[in-house]
């Protein structure tokens, strides 16, 4: 097909996209090497063209520069996107995966949104205690809400 990808009706596409934040609480330099830290924990994940499929890869997040100049006033924001074929059925290897990175930042919340063709849209939030998570602290919390639109309608009753 000419380097095309072949996608069937059949397929399913999965939407996601999110944020992670992170408020330094120190000064200028404790904000740069927050910032760093961070930007290195992406640096690290695989590229999109690696053979073995990694769920995350370093193209799919983007993040405005350090200062108030390039798009960081206070608050760090990395924010990502990507779009996949039923990443539902792997969702917990997907989260796995972020979470792993996610111990590996400095970050104060994140976010993730999830929508399917067949299950509806997804948040997931994880929120940090204190002024933040640093990447010695091992535990992390997620809560996800759930809403779906339902096409189908009732039977009036006789």
């Amino acid at each position: 097909m000419g380097g095309r990808l072949a996608v069937s009706s059949y397929d399913q596409e999965s939407i996601v996209y999110g944020v992670i934040r992170d408020v330094p609480s120190g000064g200028e330099l404790e904000a740069y090497r927050r910032r760093r830290k961070n930007w290195g924990a992406i640096q690290e994940l695989p590229s999109s063209l690696d053979d073995d499929w990694p769920f995350l890869s370093r193209e799919m997040f983007s993040m405005p520069g350090p200062d108030i100049y390039s798009g960081t006033f206070n608050t760090q924001l990395i924010h990502f996107a990507a779009s996949y074929n039923s990443i539902e059925y792997e969702w917990e290897r997907w989260i796995s995966r972020f979470e792993a990175m996610l111990r590996s930042m400095y970050w104060l919340s994140a976010t993730v949104h999830l929508e399917t063709e067949l299950s509806g849209k997804h948040t997931f939030s994880w929120e940090s205690t204190g002024s933040g998570h640093n990447p010695s602290d091992s535990e992390l919390k997620m809560v996800c809400e759930w809403e779906r639109e339902s096409t189908f309608s009732q039977r009036p009753r006789s």
